[in-house]
């Protein structure tokens, strides 16, 4: 298991992220805590997992990568768009302030509250909600990260993003290929960045309450 730790991070490195912040974050957040037992002996591959609800946990590579974009100021409040199964939440946790993570699966957000708070994570509050209405409750935001496609960037997120703020997410349509692009939003326009080509499971409108 060390030697299988110790390739992922080196594949981390190379092409996810050198950032040491990062890489702590993440070496002290087990992925195998975040997948079902049948898939345990997998954690440590650089290989997306699915979760409940027929959701996916990210590759660790790309979890980095997409992190290492938005430049997380040590004090900051950072909007996640798709839980899951808390993966991501935890490593952002050790990164931002506070987090306020949306999630449309009902049973994906009590899975992931139990889990962060078995791993005593206090500071991400994981809200039941449909992500394209982001969580105006709590805006504007430093940093907004979003773990599903969508078609094309949603004003509503930019409208809950500070100035000078940075969204990353992956832009594109069902079953063609998306791009990941680092949004940072100006007084009066947006300098959009193309980062790499990604397959991300599309977002949907609304909640469930499977």
């Amino acid at each position: 298991m060390d030697e299988q730790k110790a390739r992922l991070f080196l594949k981390i490195r190379k092409s996810g992220s050198s950032d040491p912040r990062i890489l702590h974050a993440m070496e002290l957040t087990s992925r195998e805590k975040f997948i079902s037992n049948t898939f345990i002996e997998r954690s440590f591959e650089d290989i997306p997992l699915p979760i409940a609800c027929g959701q996916t946990v990210s590759q660790p590579s790309l979890v980095a990568l997409m992190i290492d974009q938005l430049d997380i100021p040590k004090r900051s409040k950072l909007l996640e768009i798709g839980t899951g199964s808390g993966f991501q939440s935890a490593i952002l946790s050790k990164l931002a302030s506070r987090v306020y993570s949306l999630e449309r699966h009902n049973a994906l957000v009590v899975s992931a509250k139990e889990r962060l708070s078995r791993l005593n994570i206090s500071n991400v509050t994981i809200v039941l909600g449909d992500g394209f209405l982001g969580y105006k409750n709590q805006a504007p935001f430093d940093r907004i990260i979003v773990s599903a496609a969508v078609e094309e960037i949603p004003k509503i997120l930019i409208d809950q993003l500070k100035i000078d703020g940075v969204m990353v997410l992956p832009v594109g349509l069902p079953n063609e290929e998306q791009i990941l692009l680092k949004v940072i939003k100006k007084s009066k326009s947006l300098d959009i960045k193309e980062v790499l080509s990604v397959r991300f499971v599309q977002m949907l409108e609304g909640i469930s309450k499977d």
